[in-house]
């Protein structure tokens, strides 16, 4: 149905629910080379002005992909809590705005009403936030999952320690892991993405996560960001499997281009609780995803990128995940052109997932072709931190030697820290203090040369 908005003499119209959300998202490159942007300032913000008015239940009526067609539309359908929508169902776009930034819609209602919001409600407020919206409503949302740790709780921000190595080198892996852990990185997950898809050099990861996790009682997960289909056969085989990971995005297309159905993730989730390796908690999935990949894929149907990304996230809420992060930049300036347009996807990302009700983290990044620096990253990922993101990456010198991107380093998490007052997850935390990692107040303390995780490291190096 077509939509209409008057300003002055002139009269807007937007064919469909597609084309007003796509026209009032805020400028960026993806949108520009899918070519359903707004063609000037002027559109948009009458896009933005029609999209305010709108009620909430048109999410219900009209599809952006089309249910037939779509298994991430049917699933958003069909399992959409009619209940949980029930205390906002009266709102228009613009007046749950208000709501959300009203002192009313406290931690309790915003988890109360998460399994009744849709996706594209989530993209359409976020559309007409200024930023600092984005920040505020999103630093309300309390999202708490549990593995071997406890994520999500108030005052504390977990890091995932990210030791690739462009060879899978143990020496060199465990270099990095340990120099994570004396910096105190490590409690949302040591995770590697592997540079080999072979099912020995995943096992053999997975072993050596497992041995350092065992051998010095970290309370983490460990996990090998391999495609779900290896890690289902890592599990058959026998191998120490924490976490599942995989990449989604937010249509049924864009999920098969990453070879990957809700019947698979349904398999593996239940291949990894089987094996009931969570001392705390069962939350057994790791999902990311970015802005842009359904249109990389050819599969976006029209629809504008961040609508795309937060259709994502539905995906990831079926499985109830201990981590869900948006890789933002890491796509390239083809989708997000510069720091601006990272800062702005970032933030959209991350208050849309806590807003659904997921336990929302950032790896704030950009590649090397991108019209963006660290300096920007230092900006996202202070805006974060404020925002209450669940976590964030740590990575050595911030440079991915192995994937070959710019994200954050061991370093920038304890200045986050420093600044916010932000502790790691408590059974971290404490666990860091026992080794005497860490004072009691979470800074981190430089350990002696006989410190055990030292001579661990040397033992690799030998």
């Amino acid at each position: 149905m077509p939509y209409r908005h008057v300003i002055g003499q002139r009269s807007w119209v937007f064919g469909s629910l597609r084309e007003l959300m796509a026209k009032a998202t805020p400028l960026r490159s993806g949108d520009v080379l899918a070519g359903v942007a707004a063609g000037s300032a002027q559109e948009r913000v009458a896009a933005q002005m029609c999209l305010a008015d709108l009620p909430l239940r048109a999410f219900l009526d009209e599809a952006v992909v089309p249910y037939e067609s779509d298994a991430v539309t049917r699933l958003i359908v069909d399992g959409h809590d009619a209940r949980a929508f029930a205390p906002i169902a009266h709102h228009t776009v613009g007046s749950f705005r208000d709501w959300l930034l009203s002192d009313a819609a406290g931690a309790d209602a915003l988890a109360a009403v998460a399994p009744g919001i849709t996706p594209e409600m989530a993209a359409a407020v976020s559309k007409i936030m200024r930023n600092q919206d984005l920040i505020l409503a999103a630093r309300k949302c309390r999202v708490v999952t549990r593995f071997n740790n406890t994520i999500g709780l108030p005052g504390t921000m977990a890091v995932r320690l990210q030791p690739n190595h462009p060879t899978d080198d143990p020496a060199g892996i465990m270099a990095a892991i340990v120099d994570g852990l004396v910096n105190g990185c490590g409690d949302a997950v040591i995770g590697i993405n592997p540079a080999s898809d072979s099912i020995q050099a995943l096992g053999d990861l997975l072993r050596l996560l497992d041995d350092v996790i065992r051998r010095f009682e970290i309370p983490t997960q460990g996990c090998v960001l391999t495609h779900v289909t290896t890690t289902i056969e890592a599990i058959a085989r026998g191998a120490p499997v924490d976490l599942v990971f995989q990449s989604i995005a937010g249509t049924e297309a864009a999920n098969h281009s990453f070879g990957v159905t809700l019947d698979l993730l349904d398999e593996a989730c239940a291949a990894a609780r089987s094996l009931g390796r969570g001392t705390l908690g069962q939350n057994v999935m790791y999902f990311e995803t970015g802005q842009g990949s359904a249109l990389s894929a050819d599969a976006h149907h029209g629809v504008d990128q961040q609508t795309l990304e937060a259709r994502a996230y539905a995906v990831a809420r079926r499985f109830e995940p201990l981590l869900v992060n948006t890789v933002v930049g890491f796509i390239g300036p083809e989708y997000l052109y510069d720091g601006k347009q990272i800062i702005r996807a970032g933030l959209e990302d991350h208050f849309c997932g806590k807003l659904m009700g997921l336990p929302m983290g950032c790896d704030v990044c950009y590649t090397n072709h991108a019209e963006a620096d660290q300096d920007d990253m230092d900006t996202l990922l202070t805006l974060l931190g404020t925002a209450g993101v669940t976590y964030v990456m740590g990575i050595p010198g911030a440079d991915d030697v192995m994937l070959s991107y710019q994200s954050t380093s061991f370093q920038d998490q304890l200045y986050l820290r420093d600044l916010l007052g932000l502790k790691r997850a408590p059974e971290f935390e404490a666990w860091l203090q026992r080794m005497e990692l860490a004072g009691a107040d979470g800074r981190p303390t430089a350990p002696a040369l006989s410190h055990p995780l030292l001579m661990a490291d040397q033992s690799f190096a030998s």
